[in-house]
């Protein structure tokens, strides 16, 4: 579904991206682990094609160069220099870390806006979708975006981005932040939605433990570049793995 070729991304002079590549394959969960600052979120705005509207903004203000190199096929198409609103009408849609979702609209409402590209009958049946994932959601509906959690935000921001109907759903960091607790529900919504709907799933992480025993394949990237790939469980046995991120 996904195949990243020798990705390279320039910020100026400095290197976010180091010839990284990747594929996707239709109905997987894959992952992208690393720690801070590791070039994750550059990835998936390199992916949702964010980072072309960035170099456009930058370049209006005479900021920053940000410069982009290698290519990026979905579904066999090159899309590198594809728009990210156009990305998403063929099927890519990123949810971003941070919980980016409207403070003051209901939670009802943040939903119906992220349908815009959609139908109406779509929007209800996603909608509907959402709260059967996400249960909590249900007794919110009329409650606004700002008030909710950090955990509920991110329920409700991973919802939107559903209902914006994605055959390649990104999901860029969706345990930052969380509780054990909430990161155990989220997981298991992932999961849940996987079994569901056969969606695939691209996400990054730094909290490798309670995402690789879900994942079909997963990468680490650190400072930019590819340094391992495997299965969930090639990566979980692995001594190295281990060491940086279970700390044993």
């Amino acid at each position: 579904m996904l195949d990243v070729q020798n990705l390279m991304v320039f910020f100026e002079n400095a290197l976010a991206l180091n010839d990284f590549s990747m594929r996707v394959g239709e109905g997987e969960i894959v992952g992208v682990i690393g720690s801070n600052s590791a070039g994750k979120t550059t990835l998936m705005n390199t992916l949702s094609g964010l980072i072309i509207d960035m170099t456009i903004k930058e370049r209006r203000k005479g900021g920053e160069r940000i410069t982009i190199y290698g290519k990026i096929l979905f579904r066999g198409e090159d899309i590198t220099e594809t728009k990210p609103s156009d990305r998403v009408r063929k099927g890519i849609v990123l949810s971003r870390e941070r919980h980016p979702v409207f403070p003051e609209s209901s939670v009802a409402e943040n939903l119906k806006i992220a349908g815009y590209l959609r139908t109406k009958a779509q929007v209800r049946e996603k909608v509907s979708q959402v709260f059967g994932l996400f249960p909590a959601l249900t007794h919110l509906k009329s409650r606004k975006a700002g008030f909710l959690s950090g955990g509920e935000q991110q329920m409700l921001a991973i919802g939107m981005a559903l209902v914006a109907q994605p055959q390649l759903l990104l999901l860029d960091e969706p345990l930052l932040g969380l509780s054990p607790m909430m990161q155990k529900t989220l997981v298991g919504a992932i999961k849940r939605l996987k079994e569901s709907s056969g969606i695939t799933v691209l996400l990054t992480e730094q909290f490798a433990r309670p995402v690789l025993p879900m994942i079909d394949r997963g990468y680490v990237i650190e400072n930019g570049m590819l340094t391992l790939s495997g299965t969930g469980k090639e990566l979980m046995d692995n001594p190295e793995i281990k060491a940086a991120y279970f700390g044993v």
